[in-house]
């Protein structure tokens, strides 16, 4: 499936279009270690749709392009049921608190706007160093509320995003920011903001040329809970392919308890959303009528939650959007 014209149109659409008012201020660690050199933002944006396991729930997205040994976007299979079981616990005493018809009509109904926390980790207040402009920031909030709303031309979900502010902060020893380092933890614990529905998105130059990460939902809040994403990868950055918005569409679907589209492969209940068809593999640029495995459905690579090009991402499917308001309930949900 090509390239919609609705799509286009989003990605042009700046902040004008979005009906949120921006208001604007100034569970895990994963396992890669610590890079020992500084990378401009251009040069941590080279290179792989790369991902590495981490038993603590950490998810990763990198450009394609490269070769991988190991992917912190994946979940082992027995890492996947451990998560499911706990999901399905919680859902089932929620049901039985309320009544399974209620929690169906609650979940059908919901609306919820979630306050989004920016932190932009610069080395010095150049764009060089990691000071984007408010723009940029104003331009993903644009984007989360398109995609999330359906206007992009996949389903609606519950969710909208409203800008509470924008915080700026120079530190060498925090950029670029180290996917699972002492640093990354240090960071999260002295700026995160909120409660587990405060969405933190942390922007900066990315160590090992992810795009970015995130953390799924728990029970209680860890102060490593957020979402971390290569600032260039906003709308109007450098990052060549990847520079509409998506990579911080993709982080915050993980951040909602999405998986890949792509997990679990060809067998078994791969992301646990049955209007996703099974992907063998993530997918790179925009590979039209890919179909990596033999069940019905051609690969979804139009999904946010795969791997292509942001210029072929553009939807999530009504299963993704019952299983992140699901999710929100269960965990987020004051």
């Amino acid at each position: 499936m090509g390239l919609r014209p609705v799509l286009l149109n989003r990605r042009t659409a700046g902040i004008a279009s979005t009906s949120l008012a921006l208001v604007l201020g100034v569970a895990t660690v994963g396992l890669l270690p610590a890079a020992t050199t500084t990378a401009s933002p251009a040069a941590a944006a080279v290179t792989a749709d790369e991902v590495c396991e981490d038993p603590t729930g950490t998810l990763a997205r990198a450009k394609g392009g490269s070769a991988v040994k190991h992917d912190p976007n994946q979940l082992t299979l027995a890492q996947v049921h451990q998560r499911e079981a706990e999901f399905a616990d919680i859902l089932q005493e929620r049901a039985k608190r309320v009544g399974q018809r209620t929690l169906s009509a609650q979940a059908a109904a919901a609306s919820v706007t979630i306050p989004v926390v920016v932190h932009v980790i610069r080395r010095d207040t150049t764009r060089a160093g990691g000071n984007i402009p408010d723009s940029m920031i104003q331009s993903q909030i644009n984007v989360l509320n398109q995609s999330f709303s359906g206007a992009t031309g996949g389903a609606a979900t519950a969710f909208a995003f409203q800008l509470q502010s924008i915080n700026r902060v120079t530190n060498s020893s925090w950029y670029p920011i180290r996917q699972g380092s002492s640093a990354e933890r240090q960071m999260k614990t002295q700026l995160r903001q909120g409660n587990k529905a405060t969405l933190n998105i942390y922007l900066g130059a990315l160590s090992n040329n992810l795009l970015g990460w995130a953390t799924f939902p728990q029970r209680s809040l860890n102060v490593m809970d957020g979402v971390v994403v290569l600032s260039e990868s906003l709308p109007g950055g450098t990052a060549t392919n990847y520079n509409q918005g998506d990579t911080g569409t993709h982080e915050v679907g993980h951040w909602l308890n999405l998986y890949h589209t792509f997990q679990g492969g060809c067998s078994g209940s791969g992301d646990q959303v049955s209007d996703t068809p099974a992907e063998a593999s993530p997918a790179s640029g925009c590979p039209t009528g890919r179909d990596t495995c033999s069940s019905s459905g051609l690969d979804p690579i139009t999904n946010f939650m795969d791997y292509s090009y942001d210029g072929c991402m553009y939807q999530f499917t009504p299963g993704q959007a019952t299983r992140m308001i699901n999710a929100w309930n269960s965990y987020r949900a004051a």
